[in-house]
């Protein structure tokens, strides 16, 4: 399976435009993109470091979901946010973290199992080990009840 996405840009950095369409799925069609979008408000635009964002919490989730039923406590809910942060550092601009936050309904899972598989998720879904090593990544879990 190969993923696609195109994107158009018009102009310098600063002043100039893009959007970024996904070709393999079509769900979204010439979203804009701007640099501001990325350094001070999304102001209906995306950034590359949300479509990150988007992808690290999907692929977290679907992780988590399969290591927990393989250890027979599926979840019957899973819900996770990502925060990635973009920022300026000496050598220019870079993505230096991922956070992710869950909370979860697992029937007949205490808060400790809850937290481990957490952490063993963000350790091992694609998206951070794509990441690892260049990018502080972290979860933080929360058992509902």
């Amino acid at each position: 399976m190969q993923s696609r996405a195109a994107v158009v840009w018009e102009g310098d950095l600063i002043s100039g435009k893009g959007t970024v369409t996904a070709l393999g799925s079509g769900l979204f069609k010439n979203a804009p993109v701007s640099w501001a979008s990325r350094t001070e408000a999304a102001n209906g635009k995306t950034s590359p470091e949300e479509l990150l964002a988007s992808a690290h919490a999907t692929c977290f989730a679907m992780a988590f979901s399969a290591g927990l039923t393989g250890a027979k406590t599926p979840p019957s809910k899973l819900e996770v946010n990502c925060t990635v942060t973009f920022e300026k550092v000496p050598a220019g601009f870079k993505v230096t973290r991922s956070e992710l936050q869950v909370t979860g309904r697992v029937p007949g899972l205490d808060a400790a199992a809850f937290s481990a598989a957490a952490n063993a998720a963000k350790d091992g879904c694609p998206i951070s080990q794509a990441l690892k090593g260049n990018v502080e990544l972290s979860v933080t879990a929360k058992l509902a009840g």
